[in-house]
């Protein structure tokens, strides 16, 4: 049997490929809001999820308790989070994003939407359709359950 497009396989190294070099682009897009990449997914999680225990705020950030106490701490410092005490059990501390920091995020997306923008406005218009024709795959892509780890 004939196969007619790239393999699974060299797909998936092209696309390791063009998702590393974007991820780069992003990264320095982001410096310029003076947050660290751990910090910004910090806050991302926060303000996608709301209110989250510290222990499962280390977790989703991949990092550990003691560094996630560390830079709480910090962010609390800039006014990008709060802590709270659960109500119920006030052993247990709840983390949840400020409005400075909400509005720090939304800087952060409307800057990487203005960059795309501006990338995307010198392609060819059949470029970006080709793009837009993926995203549906991509996004189904990065909601599949995987086998293993990534890196």
């Amino acid at each position: 049997m004939h196969q007619s497009g790239p393999t699974p396989t060299d797909l998936a190294a092209h696309l390791a490929r063009v998702v590393e070099r974007l991820t780069l682009f992003m990264r320095e897009l982001n410096r310029s809001s003076g947050l660290s990449a751990t910090a910004g997914s910090a806050l991302n999680h926060l303000d996608r999820f709301g209110a989250t225990r510290l222990s499962e705020l280390a977790a989703a950030v991949g990092i550990t308790q003691p560094a996630a106490t560390q830079l709480v701490a910090r962010l609390e410092h800039d006014d990008l989070v709060s802590r709270e005490h659960a109500e119920g059990d006030r052993r247990v501390v709840l983390v949840s994003v400020t409005a400075r920091g909400h509005h720090l995020l939304e800087a952060r997306r409307a800057a990487r939407v203005a960059a795309l923008d501006g990338m995307l406005a010198g392609l060819p218009e059949a470029d970006r359709g080709a793009i837009a024709a993926a995203l549906p795959a991509i996004e189904r892509l990065v909601h599949t359950p995987t086998q293993g780890d990534p890196s």
